[in-house]
């Protein structure tokens, strides 16, 4: 009995302390699980501390970036301006010019460089309007301009609508030229519709050079009136020889005077807003032949030439001049033969191009004259023109010929576009010249 008791006491005692390991046990892994608990508590605590501070650092640089950005200290980061240099107003007018040249097809390239009469390109005998008959012309040949005589101009309101009217037909700008000199060569005064001016030789003859100017000053002011912007004036020959063919033409026969009467015209005109065209290199007053009539040379030498003849060319030239006329004389000295100086690049291209420096436009004397048309078709005339280095062909004795041989030359590379292109760029210099603003 007593070791019974002694044996339920012991597993009792074993009970006990059973008991009291797993409590301890269980008071172990709680206060893991309360340490851990408080480790992870701590950690977010600090995290979210943390982040807060970024938080709070990332907002006052933000705002420290404002206020700097707001103030008027601020220094900015300078990046290298692009420079953009500013046109010139020669730089835009080339603009302008070669934009327009490159759109054009070859045949309108080539009609161009013609200025004709009206009834050249009409067929009519003596234009006298222009209506549908002159819209067709010139849809079919574009050519660079038109000249009018005595027989297109009936009444101040005939000629005005008339020219008006052409320049609504025709795509590109055109000349409208006329021979109005003066004196006896005064196509518009003629009719009635201009104040009449003294020749050359009586203008000369006064001594004034400012009366050449306001010779200028009046023909070009009724002929832009009327709608014509190129006249084939002031003459630049001298009369240096008894019976010149230039006698009432001329400002006379001394180069220093008459280039100061020269100048003074080409002023005149031009403040009108009609170009001047001189006329006709290398200078025809030595001869007493007129090349309307046939061949006509002249035994001046290269000498005379160049110390008398060129000075008045040459001082034109320093003044501005936008166009000269060549003439179709001989002059053997300066060509070495009789071939005519308009067909002559010794004349054109080597003496007025290169020697004189000009760079305006060249444009030959009317092609229909006899000292041309005795002895050259239109075609071969225009061609040979074209080749010695003239811009412009002046009324061929048939255009038709004329236009087609120039554009057979050019497709088969007797000529080549580019030199038809250098052409048109002289000659569009001039006609928009009015379309640049400096």
């Amino acid at each position: 009995m007593e070791q019974k008791n002694q044996t339920q006491l012991d597993r009792r005692e074993e009970r006990r302390k059973r008991r009291q390991r797993n409590q301890i046990a269980a008071y172990i892994v709680l206060i893991l699980m309360i340490a851990a608990v408080a480790a992870g508590i701590v950690f977010l605590v600090r995290f979210l501390a943390g982040n807060s501070r970024q938080k709070e650092a990332a907002a006052d640089n933000q705002s420290r970036v404002e206020e700097i950005f707001a103030s008027e200290e601020t220094i900015q980061v300078q990046e290298p301006a692009e420079t953009v240099e500013e046109m010139s107003a020669e730089q835009k007018l080339d603009e302008i010019v070669n934009a327009g040249i490159e759109v054009m097809p070859l045949e309108d390239k080539v009609a161009g460089l013609f200025l004709v009469e009206p009834e050249a390109i009409t067929g009519v005998s003596a234009a006298v309007q222009a209506g549908e008959g002159t819209q067709e012309a010139l849809a079919q040949y574009a050519v660079g301009g038109l000249i009018y005589f005595s027989k297109n101009i009936q009444s101040g309101e005939q000629l005005s609508q008339m020219i008006d009217n052409t320049l609504l037909y025709t795509k590109y700008p055109l000349f409208i030229a006329v021979d109005e000199e003066g004196g006896s060569v005064a196509r518009v005064a003629d009719a009635g519709l201009g104040q009449t001016v003294d020749s050359a030789q009586t203008i000369g003859e006064s001594g004034d050079p400012n009366n050449a100017y306001q010779a200028g000053v009046t023909i070009g002011g009724y002929l832009s009136e009327f709608g014509f912007n190129l006249d084939f004036a002031p003459v630049a020959d001298l009369a240096n020889v008894e019976n010149s063919v230039m006698e009432g033409r001329s400002y006379g026969s001394d180069a220093a005077s008459v280039s100061q009467f020269v100048t003074s015209m080409m002023q005149g005109l031009s403040e009108q807003n009609v170009t001047a065209c001189l006329k006709h290199f290398p200078g025809i007053g030595s001869s007493v032949q007129d090349t309307h009539d046939g061949l006509a040379v002249t035994d001046r030498s290269a000498e005379e030439f160049r110390a008398q003849e060129f000075t008045v060319f040459q001082a034109g030239i320093d003044a501005g001049a936008e166009m000269i006329m060549v003439g179709h004389v001989a002059a053997p000295s300066l060509t070495g033969d009789n071939t005519p100086c308009s067909l002559s690049q010794a004349v054109v291209t080597d003496i007025l191009r290169n020697e004189m420096n000009y760079d305006g436009v060249i444009i030959t004397d009317a092609l229909n004259m006899s000292a041309i048309s005795q002895y050259y078709s239109a075609d071969e005339a225009a061609v040979l023109a074209l080749r010695a280095g003239c811009d412009m062909l002046l009324m061929p004795e048939d255009f038709e010929t004329a236009y087609n041989g120039v554009l057979q030359a050019v497709q088969e590379g007797t000529i080549s576009e580019e030199r038809i292109n250098d052409s048109l760029r002289r000659i569009y210099r001039i006609k928009y010249a009015d379309k640049v603003v400096e």
